[in-house]
């Protein structure tokens, strides 16, 4: 029963999501362009759950570089609508398009001639009458197995306000960069930063010379923690890379004449590497698709710069 009732749920917000890509028109582009061309901030409004949705649009504005702050309604009209100014758009979530707290607002907007885009179920309502652009973001029906509940109708208005968000994100060309500038915090951050910036360098790197042999090789292993150590020329280029595994199939295969060999006579050549101007994301992308847990950082030139771990990536566990 309980799985019915899920996947009805499932279909019918999916519908309804699908619905609005088939409805979409000139509006959208209008909205859209009302947005980026605001001098001003993109405040969201709305009450109850269309107001929850409201913080999840601004929040996903904000991240994207539209700037963007949620405004309650009732605080609004209790005091906070002194946090609107004339430069501002309003983006206003009201499914029936009469919330009482929305409509109170009017006034203020056309004092402080300020734009208003408004989602809502009712293009005929007193919200929509008074935008300057309506988007339709109408439903049959709610998932909710009593009609009651708000379901599909705020998926449609999530769905819409992620589809505007986006629109916007590629308006403004926004890219990984700009991304990676207003998420510096969590493992999110961690991987938007620059490879340079989370790489082990200098005396922390596990480097050996060519000739060096083989118990000086597991030594510096050992010493630096990282579970390889680079092969390095006399000049900083990079030779080749020997991991702990394998110095395991070395001595596996050679026994205890193993320890007569060279760095150069078992390490792997041309290793992966990476330039330190990339995103950490790309270098643990690279990472997970070659199913490796270090990369070498080299510049234009070949010489070794550093080294990225996994675990400096923020993940928590191994490939």
């Amino acid at each position: 029963m309980s799985l019915n009732i899920a996947r009805k749920v499932l279909e019918i917000e999916a519908k309804a999501v699908g619905d609005l890509a088939e409805r979409l028109d000139e509006r959208f582009t209008h909205a859209v362009e009302l947005l980026m061309n605001c001098p001003g901030r993109v405040v969201v409004t709305g009450m109850g759950k269309s107001g929850l949705v409201g913080q999840k649009i601004s929040a996903t504005l904000s991240s994207t570089g539209t700037p963007s702050f949620f405004l309650h309604p009732a605080e609004a009209i209790h005091g906070d609508l002194g946090r609107l100014v004339r430069d501002d758009v309003l983006l206003a979530l009201s499914y029936s398009g009469e919330t009482e707290e929305l409509v109170r607002l009017l006034d203020t907007l056309n004092r402080l001639e300020i734009r208003l885009i408004t989602l809502t179920g009712s293009p005929s309502s007193t919200l929509a009458r008074a935008s300057d652009v309506v988007i339709d973001v109408g439903i049959p029906q709610e998932a909710c197995p009593l009609g009651l509940a708000p379901t599909a109708s705020t998926t449609a208005m999530l769905a819409m306000g992620d589809a505007l968000a986006m629109a916007l994100l590629d308006k403004r060309g926004f890219g990984e960069e700009d991304y990676a500038a207003l998420h510096p915090g969590g493992e999110l951050g961690v991987r938007l930063r620059r490879v340079e910036s989370v790489m082990h360098s200098g005396e922390s790197m596990p480097v050996v010379a060519p000739e060096s042999n083989i118990p000086d090789v597991i030594y510096e292993m050992s010493r630096k923690g990282l579970g390889h150590a680079a092969v390095v020329a006399g000049d900083g280029r990079l030779l080749g890379i020997i991991s702990d595994g394998d110095l395991r199939r070395l001595i596996q295969r050679e026994g205890n004449r193993a320890l007569n060999l060279t760095a150069q006579d078992c390490m792997t050549r041309s290793p992966v590497t990476i330039e330190g101007k990339e995103l950490a994301i790309k270098a643990r992308n690279l990472m997970e698709r070659r199913r490796i847990t270090s990369l070498l950082v080299v510049d234009g030139h070949g010489i070794l710069r550093g080294v990225v771990h996994i675990h400096d990536l923020g993940a928590t566990q191994l490939i």
